[in-house]
């Protein structure tokens, strides 16, 4: 029987009803967790419960919340919430996310200020009531050798310009410092904070990127490794670092991504 790495530990992971977010709970709950399925709204409940019914017929458990990671008091409730239910939490993937594109000159405050609220403003919110739980109960070795661990869902463009997505690179930009400050902070309490960067995954949120074989051939001129990303790469990063198996690993980004931030462009010397 494979060893269950994450046996017993409560996972919350948000924006998890589809794409990337989906792929990490449901290998989270492979790997022993209870996950928390977040959602932002109630038009997306159907959606994680179809990630719950996945995950429930693998014979793994887990549940599903809805809150809108941009908002403080929805945040504080669902911790508030799952802590009572199951005592604790152990496991934060920050995984929520969107895009609102637009050439610079024509972006709104409001493209800006959602994207901005959920992708970071979120992260930072679910950090803070984590690293409160982590905090208030310490290291309990039966569970891990980490007092808690926390994943943030970043992205290859926080080292990468995109044009014509600034919003979106803000966004991760300040995910990479965010990651690294609170890592430096409370690795001292045994609290670890990394990153997961992916590249071109095949999710709904890059569709348009992938899939026709010229889109795909296209895309595919970034990637040295030659072929797009699965939200299983992802899933498996995550158990990686959510385990004790990375313990000394705090305050990095481990990038997922084929080798897009090796820059292939410069393959043939510019």
């Amino acid at each position: 029987m494979k060893e269950k790495k994450l046996q017993g530990q409560i996972a919350i992971v948000t924006g998890a009803s589809s794409g990337i977010g989906a792929g990490v709970a449901k290998a989270l709950a492979a790997a022993g967790a209870t996950v928390v399925i977040n959602h932002p709204v109630a038009a997306t409940e159907a959606a994680a419960r179809a990630v719950l019914e996945e995950v429930n017929s693998a014979g793994d458990k887990g549940v599903t919340y809805q809150c809108d990671v941009s908002k403080e008091d929805e945040v504080k409730k669902m911790f508030t919430d799952i802590i009572a239910e199951f005592g604790t939490v152990d496991i934060l993937v920050n995984n929520a996310g969107l895009q609102r594109d637009s050439p610079f000159q024509d972006m709104t405050l409001e493209q800006w200020n959602f994207v901005i609220g959920v992708n970071l403003t979120g992260q930072f919110l679910c950090a803070r009531e984590a690293i409160r739980e982590f905090l208030r109960r310490g290291v309990a070795p039966e569970r891990s050798v980490s007092a808690g661990k926390i994943i943030c869902m970043s992205s290859v463009h926080e080292v990468i310009p995109w044009a014509g997505h600034a919003n979106y690179a803000a966004s991760k930009g300040g995910i990479m410092l965010m990651m690294k400050s609170i890592a430096q902070e409370f690795a001292p309490w045994k609290i670890r904070v990394n990153s997961i960067g992916p590249g071109a995954i095949k999710t709904p949120i890059n569709h348009q990127a992938w899939d026709t074989p010229a889109a795909e051939k296209k895309l595919l001129e970034l990637i040295p490794y030659g072929r797009v990303g699965v939200v299983e790469d992802i899933g498996k990063a995550a158990v990686w670092l959510a385990s004790d198996d990375s313990e000394y690993v705090t305050g990095t980004t481990l990038f997922v991504d084929g080798g897009m931030t090796l820059y292939p462009g410069f393959s043939t010397n510019g």
